[in-house]
């Protein structure tokens, strides 16, 4: 094997055609033979270019509506074959088997068929087969074949050959050969992973995901911690695919916080009207409903000005002026929304650091999909949670039931706290958070710490009493004893929403009566480590 490889012939075979007229007239000008199948021959025909069919070089026509057309030793041997092999030269010669030395292949759309929801019979012709049989087998060959499955490889494909005299390098093949190998394992993970789902399998004895490079970025969560950004190829609403307006690079620990603010957010419609969340190292500090969205973003930030100082604020409607005007009043790293009206965009305009992330629409709450952690040795794999609680699914068992306003800010309160850190505890007076406690080993400090931030900022705002005050409280997961209930009572609540299932639930209940709480049970959980 020699560091270069001549490249004087070429098969073409391409689904998606972007750029192929282009890439082709390039070649046939640097004296490339052109092979290609289908579609892609004869949209090379179309634009003048001399192709040759692979089935001329096959000895069969291409059959079974394409699905048999490049499975063959013509096209193989060619691909496979060592060029410094002297018994492989000679099948070569003696078959008539002529070299390839580029495969450009771009696959069926699968993901993107599936994507549109295709019924099972159409998903499964749209499962490639040829095309990535030649990519491995390209690939494997890279010693001395280069392979192209990427559109965005085309130019770089040209100056490679312009800078080496119409040769490529071992390492720029060996780039191509994992970007190939890549592509297929992505592919096989798609298909494995949509079959899953259509049988109903939830737990596959193979699971394997695969995603695409979106970014690189300058480090992880530490500086010390390289990291990049991968997307999954889905077109909903959120952190993937949002337009960034203005602002310097997202980093690590900013796309991780804006999603967790923008999945809040989204739970709530912005037909119900305005609200806002803003988020500090993936957890809410501050999350209100307003009669306008400035209003929202006001109250959202008296619940802990101190801890949105340089958060991240999530909105369920467009960003407008008045609302953009009181974010850059103090310092802000992300603002992500469904849309941004002018005059907003020009208020932002005046401050280039800050990140505005547009997303077209919110995410689906209800949407089915996977939690994936990592572990050492493995992989947690389980449903995302997307449980959601209406109110004639709440058991009351208190001797009082909650008012009509309680009971609006439980269910606010309980869809908060589906997304703090576990241990949760969130309090909530008027549509608007105004103590989170997150993230503790002991559900009555989470309780605490969520009170004496209640009464910190009352102090600051120069209120009389704790914003705690006549609010009610939300638990991520039952009060296993009186305790953490009778230290949220104490703080001023005065009904509770939480899911219930404790040994000493009667315990509970009971020390909610005699502290003249209203109590709710949901009968559902949201641990969110």
């Amino acid at each position: 094997m020699t560091d270069l490889a001549p490249l004087r012939r070429a098969l073409l075979s391409v689904s998606d055609k972007t750029g192929l007229i282009d890439l082709a007239r390039a070649l046939t000008a640097r004296d490339v033979e052109l092979l290609s199948t289908g579609g892609s021959a004869a949209a090379l025909r179309d634009a003048g270019l001399a192709v040759t069919d692979v089935a001329e070089v096959t000895g069969f026509p291409e059959m079974m509506d394409g699905r048999v057309k490049t499975l063959h030793p013509g096209v193989h041997g060619g691909l496979l074959a060592l060029r410094d092999d002297a018994a492989h030269v000679a099948a070569m010669e003696e078959h008539g088997i002529g070299p390839i030395d580029l495969l450009v292949v771009n696959l069926y759309p699968f993901e993107a068929t599936v994507a549109k929801g295709a019924d099972y019979a159409t998903a499964i012709e749209n499962i490639d087969i040829g095309g990535p049989a030649m990519i491995r087998a390209a690939a494997k060959n890279h010693a001395f074949v280069s392979v192209v499955t990427d559109v965005q490889d085309y130019d770089a494909l040209l100056a490679e050959l312009d800078a080496n005299d119409g040769q490529t390098t071992y390492a720029f093949r060996q780039k191509l050969a994992l970007t190939a190998y890549a592509r297929t394992g992505a592919y096989d993970a798609a298909v494995s992973g949509w079959m899953a789902g259509a049988l109903g399998d939830t737990a596959p004895r193979r699971r394997v995901f695969a995603g695409t490079l979106a970014q690189t970025l300058r480090y992880g969560e530490n500086p010390h911690q390289s990291a990049a950004f991968y997307t999954d190829g889905s077109t909903k609403p959120g952190i993937a695919n949002a337009r960034q307006l203005q602002g310097k690079e997202l980093s690590y620990n900013n796309i991780n916080d804006t999603d967790a603010a923008f999945e809040l957010v989204s739970e709530f419609s912005p037909e119900d009207g305005p609200v806002c969340a803003i988020i500090k190292h993936a957890n809410p500090c501050g999350v209100a409903r307003g009669a306008s969205l400035s209003e929202a973003y006001s109250r959202a930030y008296d619940c802990d000005r101190t801890s949105a100082f340089g958060g991240i604020v999530a909105l369920n409607q467009p960003l407008d002026a008045d609302t953009a005007r009181a974010i850059t009043e103090i310092f802000t790293e992300v603002v992500i929304a469904p849309g941004a009206d002018d005059a907003a965009r020009e208020i932002f305009a005046a401050k280039k650091n800050l990140r505005l992330l547009l997303t077209d629409g919110l995410s689906d709450p209800t949407e089915a999909g996977l939690a994936i952690k990592q572990v050492s040795g493995g992989f947690l794999v389980q449903d995302r949670d997307n449980g959601r609680i209406g109110e004639w699914e709440l058991k009351t068992v208190t001797k009082r039931a909650p008012t009509r306003d309680e009971l609006r800010d439980l269910l606010f309160a309980w869809t908060v706290a589906k997304h703090v850190k576990s241990n949760a505890i969130v309090y909530v007076k008027d549509g608007a958070t105004v103590g989170v406690g997150a993230g503790q080993m002991s559900r009555v400090d989470s309780t605490r710490i969520a009170a004496r931030k209640s009464a910190d900022m009352a102090e600051a705002l120069g209120l009389g009493s704790p914003t705690t005050q006549g609010s009610v409280v939300a638990s991520d997961a039952f009060f296993p004893f009186p305790d953490g209930l009778l230290t949220a009572a104490e703080a001023g609540a005065t009904a509770v929403i939480q899911p219930g299932g404790s040994m000493r639930d009667d315990k509970v209940i009971e020390a909610a009566d005699e502290a003249g709480l209203a109590m709710v049970f949901t009968g559902m959980r949201h641990f969110r480590h």
